[in-house]
């Protein structure tokens, strides 16, 4: 899977929240200064060839679905941001969101918690 630019991402994130889309109901949902219509229709041509999305044909209609979900493509991201910034540990985030106080101790108590309950879950 590759990386999407922030433009492609607008349109993917668009994607995700509303659904499967034609070119004029994804302008109206774009957040304001939108790009032109010619625009929009060459970042959907790549990201149908990124295989990010697919497109169901209706006569001269084109409606664009998302390809890749927002929780894959989350996670495949995320992974990689581990890898490359914090030696791919987690736990590396983790100090660091506590040191930058981007996480109380309540917050991280309650994620050592959700930790727990996966663990026993699954035993």
């Amino acid at each position: 899977m590759k990386q999407l630019t922030k433009a492609e991402e607008q349109i993917m994130q668009a994607l995700w929240q509303n659904g499967p889309m034609f070119l004029r109901e994804l302008l109206e949902v774009l957040p304001l200064p939108k790009p032109h219509q010619n625009t929009v229709a060459t970042i959907l041509k790549i990201l149908v060839e990124k295989e990010f999305v697919t497109v169901n044909v209706f006569g001269r209609q084109h409606q664009y679905v998302a390809a890749v979900s927002k929780d894959a493509y989350s996670k495949r991201t995320i992974k990689q941001m581990v890898k490359g910034y914090f030696d791919g540990s987690f736990s590396n985030v983790v100090s660091f969101m506590v040191k930058e106080n981007n996480l109380s101790v309540s917050e991280l108590e309650a994620l050592l918690q959700q930790i727990k309950n996966q663990q026993q879950s699954k035993n």
